[in-house]
């Protein structure tokens, strides 16, 4: 247990009582923990800048509170530097096999459509854009500095990500989410959720929807369905090939996540495992791509 976290959250003045706060399982960027507070719950997270990850919490607690205004997220009750407080949802947390569901699907859509389009006329202050491409040169530079085991791949994977740089094209400008892992989905029985918003930033719709794709791993239908549902017209060959690039590079950017996540995180997660399931998927799918040309 993180037992200086847990102590600064006990003593926090936000509590109407004494609390004991639990640690909250399942994150692999931050420090989270569920506090009751009398009849009411909340979720703390608890994180400082991560540079090397892109992660401002400037942008993240701004991006929270639009969101929550926008009516994605639950909202911000407390914030001080490297700690915020939101309402903690009780609800099923989904995994893959959740947003794979058809009938969830066509939930999440309007959801993520309403984060492109919604949340941006509530966010106050300085935003981040979040270009995967440059993320992942970025990631493979801290990568090569911290002499990676897998520093031989990265020529390889510089090229790729270029190639697939300019498939893509000229873009849109939305506000993305850009981490639609599904257990950033809460069902509460009535209504969606959509939490987590380290790595909120302007981006191109397009990465959304293939992130969403590549984190859950939707059959060629299903994209389908998700492209028709989103963009309100038929899927074409040029819309499913610049959905594949930007669906490979999603892979390659958690792939270099990890593998600098294994030289920097202090968190008890097993990373390494994490960069060759990622790396594995890239290349499948990689392939996928090249044999569309």
């Amino acid at each position: 247990m993180n037992t200086p976290a847990r102590d600064r959250i006990a003593k926090l003045d936000f509590w109407s009582t004494a609390v004991e706060p639990e640690p909250l399982s399942g994150g692999i960027t931050n420090v989270n923990f569920v506090v009751d507070d009398q009849d009411q719950r909340f979720v703390v997270r608890i994180g400082d800048d991560i540079p090397i990850h892109g992660v401002m919490r400037f942008n993240e607690l701004a991006a929270a509170r639009a969101a929550h205004a926008a009516g994605l997220s639950p909202e911000v009750v407390y914030s001080e530097k490297g700690l915020f407080i939101i309402r903690f949802i009780e609800g099923k947390t989904f995994g893959a096999q959740d947003v794979r569901c058809q009938k969830n699907l066509e939930r999440i859509i309007p959801l993520v459509r309403n984060c492109h389009t919604e949340l941006p006329n509530h966010f106050q202050g300085p935003a981040l854009v979040f270009w995967p491409f440059h993320i992942c040169r970025s990631y493979i530079h801290t990568a090569k500095q911290g002499n990676s085991r897998l520093k031989g791949l990265f020529p390889r994977l510089l090229e790729i990500n270029t190639c697939l740089e300019k498939t893509v094209g000229e873009i849109k400008l939305v506000f993305g989410h850009n981490d639609l892992l599904p257990a950033n989905f809460i069902d509460d029985g009535k209504r969606l959720w959509l939490i987590d918003w380290d790595y909120a930033g302007y981006n191109t719709a397009l990465f959304d929807l293939a992130n969403l794709s590549s984190n859950n791993e939707l059959s060629a239908e299903q994209e389908d369905l998700v492209l028709e549902s989103y963009y309100q017209q038929p899927v074409t060959d040029c819309l499913r090939y610049r959905f594949t690039s930007m669906k490979c590079v999603s892979l390659l950017r958690e792939t270099l996540w990890s593998i600098v996540s294994e030289i920097h995180s202090t968190i008890d997660f097993n990373y390494e495992k994490y960069t060759e399931e990622n790396l594995d998927r890239f290349e499948k799918n990689y392939k996928k791509f090249q044999d569309m040309n």
